[in-house]
């Protein structure tokens, strides 16, 4: 088994935006599958479930930074586009033991100031995916 500390991921969004890793403290996956009930009277009194279509988000949270060229502005550009994504659990190449997530993402919303006085100016997004998802390990 190989446990790890989440110390170094690396996260790479399509469009303008580009790595984004050196801005974020969290970057979060998810993938699910809808759960379709197919009970029927023959299931003799228990649930009989099967998987139906698949979804995700990218959540991220985001170091905000309004600088000339960077993350607020080309955020903001990409608002209503969608745009791709690279996630892996660390920034080394792409192995069996650093598998990478790729996919598209829409970009639904950008908020721009979120926070209480004293608080890092921190964007926390989650933007669902659009198609498919993959996992590759070369």
């Amino acid at each position: 088994m190989s446990i790890m500390v989440l110390t170094a991921a690396y996260c790479n969004l399509g469009g303008s935006i580009g790595t984004i890793h050196d801005h974020s403290p969290k970057i979060e996956l998810a993938v699910e599958v809808e759960d379709k009930d197919v009970t029927t009277y023959a299931s003799l009194g228990w649930k009989e479930h099967l998987g139906g279509l698949k979804s995700g988000t990218l959540g991220l949270s985001i170091l905000q930074d309004i600088a000339n060229g960077s993350l607020d502005g080309l955020f903001w550009a990409q608002i209503g586009n969608v745009v791709t994504f690279e996630v892996r659990l660390t920034q080394a190449s792409v192995g069996v033991s650093n598998p990478k997530y790729t996919g598209s993402i829409l970009v639904n919303g950008w908020k721009p100031i979120s926070g209480s006085v004293g608080d890092v100016a921190t964007v926390d997004v989650s933007y669902p995916t659009t198609g498919v998802v993959t996992r590759a390990t070369a």
